[in-house]
C-alpha cells in the first residue's frame, strides 16, 4: 500500500519522508560526528543519526540491541501500516533510525544502508562485532528482497506524481484506475495545480466519475469543482446542467438521492457564491424617483452611474418572467441564464409542432422577436470563448436547418465583451428607434455635448449581485437613455447629415480614378464567392453561403449596439430532442487527435466544434462559419464537386485553387481517420461540410462506435472516400493524392503512439451510461484493436492502402448515398 504520509502536504511527516520524495538521496542511515560526554570509566559513546538531525544518544550495547529490536520490526513490516509508522515516528520510537519514517512505509531500505555507533571523538568510530555486523546486513537483505518489487514501484510512482512529465491526462487515468484512497486524494490536490482550461477539457470525464464511481472518487473530486464553482458562474452552469445530464441514465430512484443531484442542487443554490458577493443586503429605503411610472413593472436603471454595485430588493419586482425573485432573499445567481437558456429550448419545441420550413421560419423570427423584448440580461453563450453579455438577437437572421422530424434552428446573437462576467454591469438597453439619433449625437462634438454626457448616454445597469436581474427588462422610458441636450441643439440628426456635413466642409476634396474603381470592382468579381439562391425546403443555405465578415459587417451596420468598441457577433444552434452527449464525447476525441498530431507535427487538419450538453435530449452547437454542405453544394449549383472547386478557387495552375486542394487532402486525410478510429456513421452529404479555404467538415456524430442508423451496420467500409473526393485530389495518379495516403500512415503512427490518451476519454464515459454508442461489451476493445498496437510501420502502410481502396470501391456507401436521395433528397 502506497504511504498516504508521501501525497501530504510539506509539514513534519514530509521532512520524515524525503528520501521517499527524493530517491536520489539514498535511504540509509548516513554517518555524522558529533561530540557527546564520556560515560563513566571512559566508555565511548555513540549517536545514531538520520539525514534530518540527532534523534538518541546511546553506548555500543544499547546500540546493539535497539538494532536487533529494529530487525524484529523490518520481518513484520508488510503488516504495518503507514498511520501506525506515522505515529511511532512522532514518538520516537526506535525503529525508525532506519530510516524516514516514508522510507519505512515504502520498504525503500537503500543498498548501501548501514547501521554505525560514532564514537565520541570526531570523526573516530567504534564497530559493532563483526557477526553482529553480519546479521544486521542479512536481515536488511531479506527484508529488501520481500519488499523490492512494492518498494520500486510506489518510490517511483511518487517521483512520477512530482516531476514535470506528469500532466492532466495522467492524472485523470490514475484517478480512474487506481484503487488507494491515497492515490485519489493525491490527484484530487493535485488538479489545483492544473490550468483551468486542461481541467476544464475533462470536465465530462470528472462529473462522471463523481456520479457513478465510489465514494472515495468522489471525495478527491469534489473539493476542485465546488473551488471552481464559487470562482466562474460560467463552469458552475456547465457542471449544473452536465450533472443533470449524466444523471439521467440512473434510475429515477436512485437519482433522486445520488450524489450528483445532490452537488447538482448545491450548486444551483446560491451557497457557491464567492464570498466577496454574498454580503449583506443594505437596509431597505424608497427608490430615487427616476422619472418611471410607479405602476411600471421594471427594473430600476441607473442614468449614469456605473459604479454602483448593490440594488435594494425592493427594486425587484416580481414578473411573469422573474417568478423566483423574492423581496427579501438574493436571488440564484444563475437564473437569468438558465431562463434564457429555456426560452430557447422551449421556442425549438414549439417549432418541431410545424409542418414546413416556411411555417417554421416565420414562427422563429416572431418567437425571437419577443425574446428581444427581455434582453440585455445577464446572460452568456456558454460556447464562446470569451466573458460576455448578451445584449439582441436578430431576429430575421435566424433560420431553421435541415431536419426531417426535428427543428433545429441556427441564430445569431449579438453580445457586449467584459472583463469579467461575474463582476461586470449589465448593458442598458437601447431602443430600435432611437438608433440614428444616439449614433449622431456621438459625431456632433460642436452641439455641445461633453464626453461625459455622450458617455452617460449609453447606461449601465448597476451589477445586481442580488438581481435575477435584467433577464426580465420591460420597456425603459425613453428620456432615461438620453440627455435632454440631445433635442435642445442636435434635433436628432441623422448619420447621413453628419457625413454630409463633414464632407462638405472639407477644404481638400479627394479624387478617385475611374482606372481605379474599374481595377477595384474586378478584383471584387474576381474574388467574390458565388451566391446560393433563396430555397423555401432549405432556407439556411443562403446564411451559411454568406461569408461571415460580411455577415457580421451587415449586422453591426443595423444593430443599435454596433457602434460599442466591445460589440461581437457570435452564432449558434439549438437543437431540441436531440441526446448530445455523444456529440460531446466526439469532440473530445476529435480535440485529442487535433492536439496529438499538432504535438507530432503530422499536417492533418479537423475542426473540433464546441457542444453544450443541457439536458439528455437537448443542447447548443457551435456553428462552422463560411462552410456549407456538400448536399447545398451541389443541389444549387448543380456541378461535381471538382467544377465546383474550379468555380470558387480558379484552374488548376492558380494558387487559390493548389491552397484550396491541399486544404482538401489534409482535412480528408484527418476525417478519414477520425471515422476509422470512432467507426462513425451516417455520413450522407448532408453531414460533410465543405468551407470557403477547400477543407471538408464532418458533422453530427451521433452514430459513432457500437451504434448506427437504426441498427442496421448498413455502411461497411472503414470512410466514406467516394471517386468525387479522389477527382478534387488530382486522380489516382496524383501526388497528392499519394499524399493522402501518406498522411493517413503518419497520423496513424502518431495517434497510436498516445492510445491511451484517446481510449481512456471513451472508456471513462462508458461508466454508468446507457448510450447507445456503447452497446455491447466489446466497445473498448473494439476500439484499442483499431489502432493496431502490434502492427509494424510496413503492415501499417499496407493496410492504409487496403483501406482506402476498399473505402473508393464501397459499394454500401453507393447505395447509402441512394438511400439519403431518395428518402430524404440528399444529393
Amino acid at each position: 500500500m502506497l504511504g498516504l504520509e508521501s501525497f501530504e502536504a510539506p509539514g513534519p511527516t514530509s521532512a520524515m519522508g524525503d528520501s521517499a520524495a527524493d530517491p536520489a538521496r539514498g535511504t540509509g542511515v548516513e554517518q555524522a560526528p558529533c561530540s557527546a560526554p564520556q560515560g563513566n570509566g571512559g566508555t565511548a559513546l555513540s549517536v545514531i543519526t538520520e539525514g534530518v538531525g540527532e534523534l538518541a544518544v546511546i553506548d555500543p550495547e544499547v546500540a546493539k540491541k535497539a538494532c536487533e529490536e529494529v530487525l524484529e520490526k523490518v520481518k513484520l513490516m508488510r503488516g504495518v501500516s503507514c498511520d501506525s509508522l506515522a505515529k511511532a515516528a512522532d514518538g520516537g520510537e526506535a525503529e525508525h533510525s532506519l530510516g524516514s519514517a516514508g522510507d519505512v512505509a515504502n520498504g525503500d531500505i537503500g543498498e548501501g544502508c548501514e547501521i554505525k555507533c560514532l564514537d565520541d571523538p570526531p570523526g573516530t568510530a567504534s564497530k559493532i562485532q563483526e557477526e553482529d555486523e553480519e546479521t544486521v546486513a542479512n536481515t536488511v537483505k531479506t527484508a529488501r528482497k520481500r519488499q523490492k518489487n512494492n518498494s520500486a514501484k510506489q518510490s517511483w510512482l511518487l517521483r512520477l506524481f512530482e516531476s514535470k512529465l506528469f500532466d492532466i491526462s495522467m492524472a485523470i487515468s490514475y484517478l480512474y484506475n487506481s484503487k488507494e484512497p491515497g492515490v485519489q486524494a493525491y490527484i484530487g490536490n493535485r488538479l489545483f495545480c492544473f490550468r483551468n482550461e486542461e481541467v476544464d477539457f475533462y470536465l465530462p470525464q470528472l462529473l462522471n466519475m463523481y456520479i457513478h464511481m465510489d465514494e472515495d472518487v468522489g471525495d478527491a473530486i469534489k473539493p476542485y469543482i465546488v473551488h471552481r464553482c464559487r470562482q466562474s458562474i460560467n463552469f458552475s452552469l456547465q457542471c449544473a446542467l452536465l450533472l443533470g445530464a449524466y444523471s439521467s441514465d440512473m434510475h429515477i430512484s436512485t437519482q433522486r438521492h445520488s450524489r450528483g443531484t445532490k452537488l447538482r442542487k448545491l450548486i444551483l443554490s446560491d451557497e457557491l457564491k464567492p464570498a466577496h458577493k454574498r454580503r449583506e443586503l443594505p437596509s431597505l429605503s424608497p427608490a430615487p424617483d427616476m422619472g418611471l411610472s410607479p405602476s411600471k413593472r421594471t427594473h430600476q436603471r441607473s442614468k449614469s452611474d456605473a459604479t454602483v454595485t448593490i440594488s435594494l430588493s425592493s427594486n425587484l419586482k416580481r414578473t411573469a418572467s422573474n417568478p423566483k425573485v423574492e423581496s427579501e432573499e438574493e436571488p440564484v445567481r444563475l437564473a437569468p441564464e438558465r431562463e434564457f437558456i429555456k426560452s430557447l429550448i422551449a421556442i425549438g419545441k414549439r417549432l418541431a409542432t410545424l409542418p414546413t420550413k416556411e411555417q417554421k421560419t416565420q414562427r422563429l423570427i416572431s418567437e425571437l422577436s419577443l425574446l428581444n423584448h427581455k434582453l440585455p440580461a445577464r446572460a452568456w453563450l456558454p460556447t464562446a470563448g470569451f466573458d460576455h453579455h448578451v445584449v439582441r438577437v436578430p431576429h430575421t437572421q435566424a433560420v431553421v436547418l435541415n431536419s426531417k422530424d426535428k427543428a433545429p434552428y441556427l441564430i445569431y446573437v449579438e453580445v457586449l465583451e467584459c472583463d469579467n462576467f461575474d463582476t461586470a454591469n449589465v448593458p442598458a438597453r437601447i431602443p430600435e428607434n432611437r438608433i440614428r439619433s444616439t449614433r449622431s449625437a456621438e459625431n456632433l462634438p460642436e452641439c455641445g455635448i461633453t464626453h461625459e454626457q455622450r458617455t452617460g448616454s449609453f447606461t449601465t445597469v448597476p451589477n445586481y449581485d442580488n438581481d435575477d436581474e435584467a433577464w426580465s427588462v420591460d420597456d425603459i422610458e425613453l428620456q432615461a437613455e438620453l440627455p435632454e441636450i440631445h433635442t435642445n441643439s442636435c434635433d436628432n440628426i441623422s448619420q447621413f447629415s453628419v457625413d454630409s456635413i463633414t464632407s462638405q466642409e472639407s477644404r481638400e476634396p479627394v479624387f478617385i480614378a475611374a482606372g481605379d474603381i474599374r481595377r477595384r470592382l474586378s478584383e471584387q468579381l474576381a474574388h467574390t464567392p458565388t451566391s446560393f439562391k433563396r430555397d423555401p425546403e432549405d432556407p439556411s443555405a443562403v446564411a451559411l453561403k454568406e461569408p461571415w465578415q460580411e455577415k457580421v459587417r451587415r449586422i453591426r451596420e443595423g444593430s443599435p449596439y454596433g457602434h460599442l468598441p466591445s460589440w461581437r457577433l457570435l452564432s449558434v444552434i439549438v437543437k431540441c430532442g436531440d441526446d448530445l452527449r455523444q456529440e460531446l464525447l466526439a469532440f473530445q476525441v476529435l480535440k485529442q487527435l487535433q492536439s496529438i498530431w499538432e504535438q507530432e507535427r503530422v499536417p492533418l487538419w479537423i475542426k473540433p466544434y464546441k457542444i453544450l450538453v443541457i439536458s439528455a435530449d437537448s443542447g447548443m452547437i457551435e456553428p462552422v462559419v463560411n462552410a456549407v454542405s456538400i448536399h447545398q453544394i451541389k443541389k444549387q449549383s448543380l456541378l461535381s464537386l471538382l467544377d465546383y472547386f474550379l468555380q470558387e478557387h480558379g484552374n488548376y495552375n492558380t494558387e487559390s485553387f493548389l491552397t484550396a486542394q491541399r486544404n482538401f487532402v489534409q482535412s480528408c486525410a484527418g476525417y478519414c481517420l477520425v471515422c476509422y478510429l470512432l467507426q462513425v456513421k451516417d455520413r450522407h452529404n448532408g453531414n460533410i461540410l465543405l468551407d470557403a479555404d477547400g477543407h471538408i467538415i464532418h458533422i453530427d456524430f451521433g452514430f459513432i462506435l457500437s451504434s448506427s442508423p437504426r441498427n442496421l451496420g448498413f455502411e461497411t467500409s472503414a470512410f466514406k472516400l467516394t471517386t468525387e473526393f479522389v477527382d478534387v485530389m488530382g486522380g489516382l495518379d496524383g501526388d497528392m493524392f499519394n499524399y493522402y495516403k501518406m498522411l493517413m500512415l503518419q497520423g496513424l503512427i502518431a495517434a497510436r503512439k498516445h492510445m491511451d490518451k484517446v481510449v481512456q476519454i471513451v472508456e471513462i464515459m462508458q461508466q454508468g451510461s446507457q448510450l447507445p454508442c456503447f452497446h455491447g461489451s466489446s466497445t473498448i476493445r473494439n476500439l484499442k484493436e483499431r489502432f493496431h498496437m502490434n502492427m509494424t510501420e510496413e503492415q501499417l502502410q499496407l493496410l492504409i492502402e487496403q483501406m482506402v481502396d476498399g473505402s473508393m470501391r464501397s459499394i454500401t456507401t453507393k447505395l447509402y448515398d441512394g438511400f439519403q436521395y431518395l428518402t430524404n433528397g440528399i444529393m
